[in-house]
């Protein structure tokens, strides 16, 4: 990678503007003073290492976070990766939030080894570039009892869940009983605690020639896909492979917009997945901005209906007027709007960034 050269703090400075521009409708007058949303409680759901827009989807909620949208309450990771972990600690570090809990899954390694954890491992001048606390996944807690003890500590209907990687956790998680966490079962957990699921799964239109396409996240855990698909107990808006591929993320944005810094966690983990002029579709990223800004017109929805699991992974969508499932649709400008509102938001430098420079 080649060296870029940190801007000004004025740039900094731009970039919380920019972000503050971005926070929507304000009200006026003095109600504006007395009225503050209560920021969206997360839970992040991820197999982190498999693919660099899981990391960019990281960079967005910390953004959102920053702008009071939104709070991560926990981060989880399907990918059995012993890097997997430290490194979403170290890009929460980064961010100024190394006390973000994180819990990971129990199971033998994956056989896929990824093309960026291992940046979590690189020092300069004997200290490491992205600091963290954890050396191995195997540290962490437990990703099923991890989302047991966090939920169990929210108020009724105040979580919404992202997953954007393997089904694993999840259906775990319904498979649950009782601790002392929690007297509940998952199931029922999830039916007090849980408003919506924002998954990013399945395919729901044609993608070229291909009509039974078969995508990543459902395949590599069908059995937990199946699970989830047909016990979960809230509303689902699936983001299927069709929306994050008609939103490729701009590779003049990794060149340019990361620069504030001489080494960004996103930036470097993206020209290790596979450098620009590559531009990766945004799958992971939808599933963020529709869950935390769904009011916000990116993205239309299906009528509801309900999602169904076939042997080898295929999702089809059948109308319901009682089903739970939705998935997302996009026009043309939708998808323009997307594109901006993802680059802007991933680009966001940290809070504690600004704060130190000014």
């Amino acid at each position: 990678m080649s060296q870029r050269i940190a801007p000004s703090s004025f740039l900094l400075l731009a970039y919380a503007g920019l972000a503050l521009a971005l926070s929507g409708l304000q009200v006026s007058g003095e109600e504006s003073t007395n009225r503050k949303p209560t920021p969206m409680k997360l839970i992040f759901d991820t197999d982190i290492g498999n693919d660099v827009d899981d990391v960019l989807a990281l960079s967005i909620l910390h953004a959102l976070q920053s702008r009071g949208d939104s709070e991560l309450l926990a981060v989880t990771v399907t990918k059995a990766d012993e890097l997997a972990r430290p490194f979403v600690d170290a890009v929460n570090s980064f961010y100024g939030r190394p006390s973000i809990p994180i819990g990971c899954i129990r199971k033998d390694p994956d056989k896929q080894k990824s093309k960026f954890l291992s940046l979590v491992e690189t020092t300069d001048d004997g200290q490491l570039r992205y600091p963290h606390r954890l050396k191995r996944s195997s540290d962490a807690p437990e990703a099923t009892h991890l989302l047991r003890k966090v939920l169990s500590e929210q108020t009724d209907g105040s979580v919404t869940m992202i997953q954007v990687g393997f089904f694993s956790n999840l259906a775990a998680l319904l498979r649950t009983s009782a601790d002392t966490n929690c007297p509940l079962t998952g199931l029922d957990l999830v039916k007090r605690k849980v408003k919506l699921l924002s998954v990013m799964a399945g395919a729901f239109r044609p993608v070229g020639n291909n009509n039974h396409r078969l995508e990543f996240n459902v395949a590599q855990d069908i059995a937990s896909a199946r699970v989830v698909a047909e016990e979960w107990p809230t509303p689902i808006v699936w983001s299927g492979y069709e929306i994050g591929l008609a939103v490729l993320f701009p590779a003049s944005s990794i060149e340019r917009d990361f620069s504030y810094v001489q080494h960004h966690p996103v930036a470097e983990a993206y020209y290790l997945y596979k450098p620009p002029p590559h531009e990766r579709p945004s799958w992971d990223l939808t599933s963020v901005l529709y869950a935390v800004l769904g009011d916000r017109n990116f993205f239309e929805l299906s009528a509801p209906g309900v999602v169904t699991i076939a042997e080898d992974g295929f999702t089809r969508f059948d109308p319901s007027t009682n089903g739970h499932h939705r998935f997302l649709e996009l026009n043309d400008i939708q998808a323009v709007r997307v594109r901006e509102a993802l680059v802007q938001l991933a680009s966001q430098p940290p809070d504690c960034l600004v704060t130190k420079r000014q």
